[in-house]
């Protein structure tokens, strides 16, 4: 697949600059909220991006799953408008708006017409600035979460995800569900939410990008008017998230015709001076699809499975490098022999020239492909102003990439790659495999 995606790439490429050229502003507005704008007049259209850093980590004990309800009552109403005429209004600008809960943030992105957007951004200030949380919208929303939280128990995918997370950080709100347990949110109150609001949503700690049809001074005033009366501060982040589990398997039984399996150990920071290598690496083991190495010798090779994949996961307060598969009950043994041998196959000998070269060319070409829209080019850019990132990232991305050599890649894979450590949790009847306990 990706030799067929590379061969097509070249007529797409020819039509498109070499890099993603965009010339990205950085504005402060008045009231001292930082931004970053990238002006695209050709359209009367602008998205606008929101990320508040801290999320559902920063659930008070015994409220977890607070945040997370918070966020989902966005939407619910402000002022003397229920959920219904909210909807109804937002539907007749022709606007947009989401809201998301993650470990360690919350976003918010909007979408409006630039004719609209100051009857846009007055019903966003409303729900963000002084949503309503009534009880009746409380209530229906918390039986949604409650009727998720259900369903997670009889899905596989989810306990395996719940189980390795439990396991390696205990009591550190990245040891159990952004969305809360059955208790926790059972007992919520309304002052509890207004708590949760306060402490994600503060100027503090807001990364803002915008794409589109707008000028400095107008998305200047636009945030001050729409961010200017939230908390100032909000709630002390989390602390590290320490990581404890060692190498091993754990078996969770589970009546199900395949096992499911997530495995891993501890990664790299997104800051850390050998993360893009780590990033071109997994790439080529475990990221890219049906030409990885874990497909060739799980899928193609060997039948195990119809899928495998690999992830570096750069969390805030802690870091993995963790990977997913699914294989039926009487073959699971063996795919997790086989993931074992690849992994210490990749740490004592690394990659080749070759697949380094593949890895440049389809990286190369394919990032400029992710700048195709407003939406997507204010998300790409938030999330670079969280990873610390600085603006000319855009432009000097794809040399970061070309300029790492044979000998870059294989002294970072001793690094990444640590068999010794790797960890096993797998839901369903596996057979053949007995848990081993950590050393």
């Amino acid at each position: 697949m990706k030799t067929l995606y590379l061969a097509l790439i070249a007529f797409v490429i020819a039509a498109l600059p070499a890099r993603a050229e965009i010339e990205i502003q950085e504005i402060t507005t008045p009231g001292g909220i930082k931004a970053w704008l990238v002006e695209e007049p050709a359209i009367p259209f602008v998205a606008l991006e929101l990320r508040f850093k801290g999320g559902a980590s920063l659930d008070a004990p015994g409220k977890r799953g607070a945040t997370n309800l918070m966020m989902g009552l966005l939407e619910e109403g402000t002022g003397d408008m229920d959920a219904r005429a909210f909807a109804r209004a937002t539907d007749e600008l022709a606007a947009s708006f989401d809201y998301g809960a993650y470990d360690d943030s919350v976003s918010i992105s909007a979408k409006f017409l630039t004719d609209t957007t100051d009857q846009a951004m007055a019903l966003l200030r409303g729900a963000i600035v002084e949503p309503s949380f009534t009880q009746e919208a409380i209530d229906r929303v918390r039986k949604q979460v409650l009727s998720g939280i259900a369903s997670d128990k009889t899905d596989p995918d989810t306990i395996v995800g719940q189980t390795f997370d439990a396991m390696a950080f205990g009591d550190h709100p990245y040891g159990s569900s952004r969305d809360g347990t059955e208790e926790t949110v059972a007992t919520l109150t309304r002052d509890d939410i207004v708590a949760a609001h306060q402490a994600a949503l503060a100027r503090d700690r807001v990364y803002v990008s915008a794409v589109g049809d707008i000028n400095a001074d107008e998305l200047a005033t636009l945030l001050d008017n729409l961010l200017g009366d939230l908390p100032a501060t909000g709630a002390p982040m989390p602390g590290t998230a320490t990581y404890q589990l060692s190498g091993g398997v754990t078996v969770v039984p589970f009546d199900t015709p395949q096992s499911v399996v997530l495995f891993g150990h501890p990664g790299f920071e997104r800051h850390d001076e050998d993360f893009l290598a780590a990033y071109v690496l997994n790439e080529i083991f475990g990221g890219g699809g049906l030409e990885s190495r874990l497909m060739r010798e799980l899928r193609e090779k060997r039948g195990l499975t119809y899928g495998v994949y690999s992830y570096l996961v750069p969390k805030d307060h802690a870091e993995l490098y963790l990977g997913r598969v699914a294989s039926a009950n009487d073959r699971v043994a063996q795919a997790i022999e086989v993931l074992r041998e690849q992994w210490a196959h990749m740490a004592e000998t690394g990659i080749t020239q070759t697949e380094l070269d593949e890895a440049k060319t389809y990286l190369t070409g394919a990032y400029p492909l992710r700048f195709d829209g407003n939406g997507p080019i204010a998300n790409i850019l938030v999330g670079m102003q969280m990873d610390g990132l600085p603006t000319d990232y855009v432009v000097n991305r794809n040399d970061l990439v070309n300029a790492l050599t044979l000998d870059d890649m294989n002294r970072v894979a001793k690094r990444l790659f640590r068999p010794e450590d790797l960890h096993f949790v797998v839901v369903g009847q596996p057979e053949g495999l007995q848990a081993e306990a950590t050393q």
